[in-house]
C-alpha cells in the first residue's frame, strides 16, 4: 500500500487527545491492518512542550526541518488563544505544500490566522464557532457538523471528533475494511458520519427557565411519539399556543417544532444503533407516523436513509 506521511504540529497548551486520539488511529492503521502512515511530530524548535493538561510530550524534530507531509494534521488547545506568530507564520508559508490540511477542534482558529480557511466551509468546537465566524468573516463556519471535508481541507470538532474524522481519512486512504479494524480495536463502536451534530438536542438547547416550560421539555424527550404539536404543548404548559411558542423559543433557543424535531431524531438514531427493532416500529415510537416521513427526516438532517444509517453504524441483524 501507498505509504503517507502524517505531520502533527505541537506547540506550548495544546490539548493531549487532539494529538493522541487521531495518532492512536493512524498508528493502528499500519500496525493492524498493514496500511502505511509515516507519522512524525514537530514543534517550532523540537523541544518539548506542555500540553493544555500538564503533560510533557517531546516531538520527533523541529518544524523548520520537517520535509513536506502528505497530511499536515494541526490539533486544538489552549494554546490556540495568544499562538506563538512564528507557528502562524511557518504554517502560513508550508501548510499550503501539504497535500492534505486537517485541523482538530480549535485548530481552526491557527489555520484561519494564517489564512488557510478563507472561501472554505469549516467545522470547530461548538465554543469557538461564533469567535470564528466573527474573526474571520472570509471563511464559512459550520457549527454543527462533527466535521467537514471541503477539497483538501479537513476541520473536526471537538477532542474525540478528532479520532471520527481520523478514521475517515483512513476509509478514504485504504478502504472501509481497514477502518472498522481500527474502530475495532480502539473500542470505537460507532463511526460517526460527518454531518452528524455535535450535540444532542437536550445538549443543543437551552434548559428553560420557567417550571412549566422545563417540565414540559422534559416530556418531549420521554415521550417521542406523542402528540407534541404545538397546542398540545402549550396546554400541557397551561398556556396558548402563541404565548408558549414565543415563551419556549426566547428561553431554549429553539422553535417547540424544532426542539421536536431533534429529539424524534435522536431517538431514532439511538434505537437504529442500538436495538433490532424494525424501521416501521421505530418510526410509530419516535412519533414519524410512517417509515416514510422518517427517510425524509433522516434524508434532510443527515443525508441518508435510516435502513442505511443501521447499515453503517448497527453490526446486529435488524428485524423487519
Amino acid at each position: 500500500m501507498t505509504q503517507r506521511s502524517v505531520l502533527v504540529v505541537l506547540y506550548d497548551g495544546v490539548q493531549s487527545l487532539d494529538v493522541s486520539g487521531p495518532v492512536e488511529v493512524f498508528a493502528g492503521a499500519s500496525h493492524f491492518a498493514g496500511a502505511g502512515y509515516d507519522l512524525r511530530t514537530a514543534s517550532l524548535d523540537g523541544a518539548q512542550v506542555r500540553t493544555s493538561s500538564g503533560l510533557a510530550l517531546v516531538p520527533d524534530g523541529s518544524l523548520a526541518d520537517a520535509a513536506p507531509p502528505h497530511t499536515l494534521l494541526v490539533p486544538g488547545g489552549q494554546g490556540t488563544r495568544t499562538p506563538d506568530p512564528a507557528l502562524i507564520d511557518w504554517l502560513g508559508a508550508r501548510a499550503p505544500h501539504a497535500e492534505r490540511l486537517v485541523s482538530v477542534c480549535t485548530g481552526a482558529l491557527l489555520l484561519a490566522a494564517a489564512g488557510l480557511l478563507d472561501g472554505h466551509r469549516v467545522t470547530t468546537h461548538w465554543s469557538v464557532c461564533d469567535h470564528l465566524a466573527r474573526s474571520y468573516p472570509a471563511v464559512e463556519v459550520d457549527p454543527d457538523p462533527i466535521f467537514v471535508r471541503d477539497g483538501r481541507l479537513a476541520t473536526s470538532a471537538g477532542v474525540t471528533a478528532g479520532i471520527d474524522l481520523a478514521l475517515a481519512l483512513v476509509e478514504e486512504d485504504h478502504g472501509r475494511d481497514i477502518a472498522l479494524t481500527i474502530a475495532r480495536h480502539l473500542v470505537v463502536f460507532l463511526r460517526r458520519p460527518g454531518n452528524q451534530a455535535q450535540f444532542s438536542a437536550q445538549l443543543t438547547a437551552q434548559t428553560a427557565r420557567r417550571e412549566p416550560l422545563r417540565a414540559v421539555q422534559h416530556w418531549i424527550t420521554e415521550h417521542p411519539g406523542d402528540d407534541l404539536t404545538v397546542e398540545a404543548l402549550a396546554a400541557r404548559a397551561r398556556l396558548s399556543p402563541r404565548h408558549f411558542a414565543r415563551a419556549f423559543q426566547a428561553e431554549t433557543g429553539l422553535t417547540p417544532g424544532r426542539y421536536v424535531d431533534r429529539v424524534r431524531l435522536e431517538h431514532a438514531r439511538r434505537l437504529l444503533e442500538d436495538t433490532t427493532d424494525g424501521i416501521s416500529g421505530i418510526s410509530r415510537t419516535c412519533g414519524y407516523g410512517t417509515p416514510e416521513a422518517m427517510r425524509r427526516a433522516f434524508v434532510k438532517a443527515l443525508g441518508t436513509a435510516p435502513a442505511e444509517y443501521r447499515r453503517r453504524f448497527h453490526g446486529r441483524p435488524a428485524a423487519h
